[in-house]
């Protein structure tokens, strides 16, 4: 189907500017140059000797001023937000909520990851344990959470003394030069954190930059595992990547039909299923799969999809653009043609922008199911009998972020935390909405050991350790002659 013109994600369209446009009207919101990435890496470079030389209370202080710069203009936030993603005006503040409370979730993961410490040593000496940050930090953002997720990176880069150099998703640049905006109204020099607007080639070169020291990247495997292969010759950086999932939820014997569909739907469908760490694979014992479904689907007809300020505010919105939404379609499409059995449609709601109905397909008689991220509303149906048939159905993937269990007893769920393949393990919860006090991250495809919200702190910095004296002071005991 030809993408309306008016609707064209900025990948479809060759222009000298970048610009984006909002998923749920296809008008066009933003347009700006292309950045040029030595400029913005070297005005990086020349602020971080001052920036990383202020006391850490100093940084702490400007970066709480930032929380406020947000808040005082978090409804403006919001709205740019929910117009850019296309996310209903609810989620998009419940985003700026999770910008604000980052700072003092940083600051708390900084002094507990990164403590100082000091030991006694030899000859009266003392053994000390401080952390320093690494340089220029280049931050790469998603679309989905343009706004929460690079902030992520970006707040406890700069409490742990880094530069940063932020490039933003080229679907979401309003976004994110609006948090920069905020951070410089805050205080925090110019230099100290840039934004670096572009598209693929822009963020390839930021990556592959001499001078910058390490990569924080949140989207599709992908584009994460091309920056790994590309600084396989630059061991000298540190790079987190946070890379999706494939995620199964396990309904086993529970009473609470209705509240397992609650749990489904809310892990399937919240951002329109725009989450890495939403359900794509719903896994459901036998016994109970036909009690389950229908309620599933009772409850999937009443989820309301539409614009983000409809009134009333609807459950979720479009997906990101047109391209996306042909791409699940076609993904529908396929899993239909081999096998799979239709519970839900997926529907086109509209034909001019990416409104895509809640989908669900049964695919359990599908052979060889496709092992990817599909990052929409289409959640895919497995038939089982056994709990072991269960989990090994869970851990057919190569991705590894999230996975629930609903139902089940403390024994199932023992067997299920210790046998599940993934960085993120729930039980009777859904499979997103995690917190940022917690640390966040998966295995396989889904991540390089890096976990990112509370863990950030650890890759914001490394350790260094010194053994210390006021004065010189040194013997040799053996292997010397006699005077």
């Amino acid at each position: 189907m030809a993408i309306p013109a008016a609707s064209r994600s900025p990948e479809s369209v060759t222009l000298p500017e970048l610009v984006s446009f909002e998923p749920a009207t296809g008008a066009r919101l933003w347009a700006g140059p292309h950045g040029d990435v030595d400029t913005e890496v070297a005005k990086a470079c020349a602020a971080f000797p001052e920036w990383v030389a202020m006391a850490v209370t100093k940084r702490i202080e400007l970066c709480r001023r930032f929380a406020n710069q947000v808040r005082a203009r978090s409804e403006e936030f919001a709205e740019l937000i929910a117009r850019e993603t296309g996310k209903p005006l609810w989620e998009a503040r419940t985003e700026v909520e999770s910008v604000v409370a980052k700072v003092d979730i940083s600051v708390t993961a900084y002094a507990e990851r990164t403590a100082q410490r000091k030991l006694d040593s030899a000859l009266g000496g003392t053994m000390a344990l401080r952390h320093k940050p690494h340089g220029v930090m280049a931050v790469l953002g998603p679309y989905n959470f343009p706004a929460h997720l690079p902030n992520g990176h970006i707040i406890p880069a700069l409490i742990a003394g880094n530069a940063v150099v932020f490039k933003p998703s080229e679907k979401t640049p309003a976004v994110g030069a609006m948090l920069v905006e905020c951070l410089h109204q805050a205080g925090i020099p110019e230099g100290v954190v840039r934004l670096l607007i572009g598209a693929a080639d822009e963020g390839k070169a930021l990556v592959a930059h001499e001078n910058v020291d390490g990569v924080l990247f949140t989207g599709s495997a992908t584009t994460g595992i091309g920056i790994n292969r590309s600084l396989a010759n630059q061991p000298n950086k540190i790079v987190a990547l946070e890379m999706g999932g494939n995620n199964p939820m396990v309904i086993w014997d529970t009473p609470c039909i209705a509240d397992a569909a609650t749990l489904i739907i809310q892990s399937a469908f919240t951002s329109a299923g725009q989450r890495c760490s939403a359900a794509s694979r719903l896994i459901v014992r036998d016994t109970i799969y036909d009690a389950v479904i229908a309620e599933t689907k009772k409850l999937a007809d009443r989820v309301i999809v539409g614009r983000p300020f409809d009134d009333p505010q609807p459950f979720m919105g479009p997906v990101i653009d047109n391209q996306a939404a042909d791409g699940l379609t076609e993904s529908f499409l396929y899993f239909l043609s081999n096998g799979g059995r239709v519970i839900k449609h997926l529907v086109r709601l509209d034909d001019k922008v990416p409104l895509l109905s809640p989908a669900i397909i049964d695919v359990t008689n599908i052979k060889d199911r496709p092992d990817i991220e599909l990052f929409g509303p289409l959640l895919q149906v497995v038939k089982v009998s056994t709990f072991e048939e269960a989990i090994n159905e869970a851990n057919n993937t190569r991705f590894g972020l999230s996975a629930a269990l609903v139902g089940g007893s403390p024994q199932h769920y023992k067997q299920f935390w210790a046998n599940i393949k993934a960085g993120i393990v729930n039980w009777n919860r859904p499979t997103n909405g995690a917190s940022s006090k917690a640390p966040f991250g998966g295995v396989g495809l889904s991540g390089n050991h890096r976990a990112s919200a509370y863990y950030a702190a650890d890759y914001c910095a490394y350790p260094v350790v010194s053994n210390e004296m006021e004065q010189p002071r040194a013997t040799i005991g053996i292997g010397l002659k006699q005077d």
